[in-house]
């Protein structure tokens, strides 16, 4: 019994000194991230505001809220390429397919806002896709380039899902829905379609499109070539966009910087997380799933 006693001691007195060391390093090396992180940042700074520069933003994939292509994100970024005094234009690298027209929105007003304050131009540089959402954003731009085969446009609005009333049938499962107020199961994808549902989606859709060509109008200005199509929801190929009045020229972001800005350093501004950054988060992942592992043996020996 004697026996049993000391070994839980010495187990015990074990696991207690193993726990202190791994605090003590994972302190350690979060605070080693920590300055790293500081130091990448504050060298970036000090080199941005030294010389004359074309300030870059990148918007690339879905637009949404929590993405890399947020509101919150893209802005964070325009605002410090604008307020550089070293940044002589701001270019917008758009890659994106769309996504959130509320998302979309919020960043078109703001940027047409900075540009206005800051006076500094502000250009769309399009890869390979600008449809949708991303196009809303980038007609706040003063001009759009494009390459030949970038996929543009995409003047429209959806809203996609799925109906399961025949399949539900097939199975004999029966769809049990109570609701206060007549609509509340509005677009129910286990209730057959409601056509007064239907109409109410669609007339909001419509209203969503009204918004987008108008923003699309007021930034292309006579540019824009309307035709009977453009507003349809098609893209086009950059080629047939620089025809249409949808984008003005061809280019590149280097070449943008090159022969239209005369500013040939690109300094990019885009919000990313860079490895130290994502060793950090990790890092807090990992000693909480240390600390709670921890307990537990604490609990056990106990």
């Amino acid at each position: 019994m004697l026996e049993k006693v000391a070994l839980a001691s010495i187990r015990e007195q074990r696991a207690a000194r193993q726990w202190k060391t791994f605090v003590r390093m994972a302190w350690l090396a979060f605070f080693a991230v920590l300055a790293w992180v500081l130091l990448q940042r504050s060298t970036t700074d000090a080199r941005t505001l030294t010389a004359p520069h074309t300030a870059l933003v990148e918007i690339r994939g879905e637009i949404a809220d929590g993405t890399d292509a947020s509101a919150s994100n893209i802005l964070a970024a325009a605002k410090a390429a604008f307020e550089d005094g070293g940044s002589t234009d701001v270019i917008l690298l758009i890659n994106s397919g769309g996504g959130s027209p509320v998302q979309a929105g919020i960043i078109n007003d703001e940027l047409v806002r900075m540009k206005t304050r800051y006076k500094k131009p502000l250009y769309a540089v399009v890869t390979d896709t600008c449809a949708s959402g991303a196009y809303y954003i980038a007609v706040a731009a003063d001009q759009m380039y494009v390459d030949k085969s970038s996929l543009i446009g995409s003047v429209g609005v959806l809203m996609d899902g799925f109906g399961f009333t025949g399949t539900m049938q097939k199975l004999g499962v029966e769809r049990r829905l109570i609701t206060a107020g007549e609509n509340k199961g509005f677009l129910d994808p286990f209730s057959p379609l409601n056509p007064g549902q239907k109409a109410h989606a669609q007339a909001m859709l419509g209203q969503i499109h009204q918004q987008f060509i108008g923003v699309v109008r007021k930034g292309r200005g006579a540019r824009l070539k309307e035709t009977p199509g453009i507003f349809s929801g098609l893209v086009w190929t950059g080629e047939q966009a620089v025809r249409m009045g949808l984008a003005d020229k061809f280019g590149n972001a280097d070449s943008v910087a090159r022969d239209v800005v005369k500013q040939e350093r690109i300094v990019d501004y885009t919000r990313r997380d860079n490895v130290a950054e994502k060793l950090a988060k990790k890092f807090g992942a990992a000693v909480g799933a240390g600390a709670m592992h921890a307990m537990q043996e604490s609990m056990t020996l106990r």
